[in-house]
């Protein structure tokens, strides 16, 4: 599903996340301020958190703040997955175009915490789609472009992700850490465009406190 709707006056007002100027503000995300793809974006209220909770269905999600592009600078929010197997990916897209063209971080919750070191290993993982899928980097370069997390979150709580874009490096750091969970230097050649909540096949997710900081 692609729903467009109209960027709220509160975000358009502020000025927020532009590229051409640093900006630290903050806003609630609301369903009206994005342009959704393949899910269905609901307001979600949790304790002192606003954000919002992205449908389960089959394939990918993108759920694009409309008007915001990013070339280098920083994405942070907070993100919240569950621990079930195959059903929970979740994260951040990034030099977005479209639903389907884009450069994306996610994580794999039911990762976090397994005693299974070779699920461990596959936490988080940076992809650029459609060309660079997770498959196709897991079987040519196994190992280079996911890692786990740790310290490891808890599967079913919210974790807090800054990804911090220096094209072609790329950085993600995980609640508190000083060092980054991954480093990985981009496949795509795109150097700019648009910044997106994701999901993965057979997932939904809730994020919240997304902030951008743009670099000149």
């Amino acid at each position: 599903m692609n729903r467009r709707v109209a960027l709220p006056a509160l975000l358009t007002a502020a000025g927020l996340f532009t590229a051409s100027r640093v900006s630290g503000q903050q806003k609630p995300l609301v369903p009206e301020s994005l342009e959704v793809f393949n899910r269905t974006a609901t307001r979600l209220i949790d304790g002192t958190r606003t954000g919002i909770h992205l449908s389960e269905s089959a394939d990918n999600g993108v759920a694009y703040p409309q008007g915001i592009e990013l070339g280098n600078g920083t994405i942070e929010l907070d993100v919240r997955g569950k621990d079930v197997p195959q059903q929970s990916f979740v994260g951040v897209a990034f030099h977005g175009v479209d639903g389907t063209t884009y450069d994306a971080i996610y994580f794999r919750p039911f990762n976090f915490k397994t005693d299974d070191s070779v699920r461990h290993a596959h936490a988080v993982q940076y992809v650029s789609h459609p060309t660079y899928p997770w498959q196709k980097l897991r079987a040519e370069q196994p190992g280079k472009y996911e890692q786990p997390v740790s310290p490891a979150p808890d599967p079913n709580g919210w974790f807090h992700v800054r990804v911090v874009v220096a094209a072609p490096q790329v950085k993600v750091f995980v609640n508190e850490a000083k060092e980054p969970s991954l480093v990985v230097t981009q496949l795509s050649d795109r150097r700019k465009g648009r910044v997106g909540l994701w999901v993965g096949n057979n997932s939904a997710g809730d994020f919240a406190n997304l902030k951008i900081v743009a670099q000149p």
